[in-house]
């Protein structure tokens, strides 16, 4: 009765350990603008405007109402999306990948909503 009852919680142990399939994927959560200040605030303002991201700053010009697609060229490759004329001809900005995920509400909070990016990227 031992080695049975043993048996029986192994192969419940085990099942509970199998991927379900059947399960539902995670979605995206929706973008926080609140979130997005803080990320802007301890990334960003030191060079575009220590509270205004509307005004230029001492290295980098105002980034208010910025793209989705612009912040992910300048954040991911330190580049700019094809076809875009960029406000100042310098190359100061480095790439700074490690903010990828916040990407989202760092446009949230740009653009002054919170939103989710896929209704915003456009």
């Amino acid at each position: 009765m031992r080695i049975q009852s043993f048996v029986l919680l192994m192969c419940l142990i085990l099942s509970a350990c199998t991927k379900d399939s059947n399960l539902p994927t995670q979605t995206a959560r929706a973008s926080d603008a609140n979130r997005g200040r803080g990320i802007y605030l301890s990334n960003c303002a030191a060079c575009h405007n220590s509270s205004d991201p509307s005004k230029d700053g001492p290295i980098g010009p105002p980034i208010k109402g910025s793209s989705q697609a612009l912040l992910e060229a300048r954040i991911l490759t330190a580049g700019y999306p094809p076809g875009y004329n960029p406000k100042r001809k310098t190359a100061v900005m480095p790439a700074q990948p490690y903010l990828k995920s916040a990407i989202p509400d760092l446009a949230a909070f740009l653009r002054g909503n919170s939103i989710s990016s896929e209704k915003n990227h456009e």
